[in-house]
Order: structure tokens, then sequence, then C-alpha cells
């Protein structure tokens, strides 16, 4: 099933807060934020043009959700593709702020039954500030 891919989210640095060697790193996707927590932090600084990269296994969906989380990031998108096997489906989600971030999210195919989900569906995706990660620095 799938490819083991992590997921890649183009952003660029808005702010840094720190405390010793704690850092939540705020980032603007599109004018969506994104926060991360970072214990190590090289050479980033605000307006810095990174990819950030989380694993589909830690990206965590909802249909028709109203509500808090105490997730940092939550994004909408359209659910565009799926594959399930015995016990897990593959998710991708096209990011309605950026019809070329596609993102993957792993699921049980237990929820993804019970969630009814079909291609077309809007959902809102969470990720955690500490499963976020910095690929590269890139230079758009």
């Amino acid at each position: 099933m799938g490819t083991k891919v992590m997921n890649k989210i183009p952003a660029t640095v808005k702010q840094i807060e720190n405390v010793d060697s704690l850092h939540i790193v705020s980032f603007d996707f599109n004018t969506t934020p994104i926060k991360m927590m970072s214990l190590e932090l090289n050479n980033i600084q605000i307006g810095t043009n990174v990819n950030l990269v989380v694993k589909p296994t830690h990206v965590s969906i909802a249909k028709e959700f109203q509500g808090l989380t105490s997730f940092s990031n939550t994004l909408q998108g359209t659910l565009t593709n799926t594959e399930c096997g015995k016990l897990l489906c593959n998710l991708k989600i096209t990011m309605q702020n950026s019809k070329e971030t596609v993102l993957e999210s792993i699921i049980t195919l237990e929820s993804f039954n019970h969630m009814q989900l079909k291609k077309g569906d809007d959902l809102s995706v969470f990720i955690k500030s500490s499963d976020i990660s910095i690929l590269e620095v890139t230079h758009d």
C-alpha cells in the first residue's frame, strides 16, 4: 500500500519565539498559519522560505468538524484519492489554499468506513506542532 512519502508543505517563517532551547516557529502557508515546536533551529530567521514535513501517520482528519482542539495546526482540504487495504487507508487531501499541495493521511480502514469517506469530501486536517519539522531551506 502506498509509498513511504513525507508530506511537504512550502512555508515562510513569520515569527520565532524561544525560551531556553525550546522554539515555537510560526509559518505562513499561503495565508494559513502553521506552528512548529522544535528544540533545534539552525540558520532559520524571519522571512526564510522552507519546506516543512510531516509523516502521513501524523496527519489526523475530521469530516463536518465544528469545535475546538488542542492541535496547533488546522488546515482545510478536499479528499481527492483513496487507497484502502485490509487494515489501513491512504488518503490524499488537496489543500484548499494551495491546489499544488497534497497531504497524505494514513488511517485505519475501520475509521474510513465509520466516517463514510468518499472523494470530494471536505475535510479538516489536524497536525500537532511537535509533528512538523523543517526538511530544507528553499531559495524561492
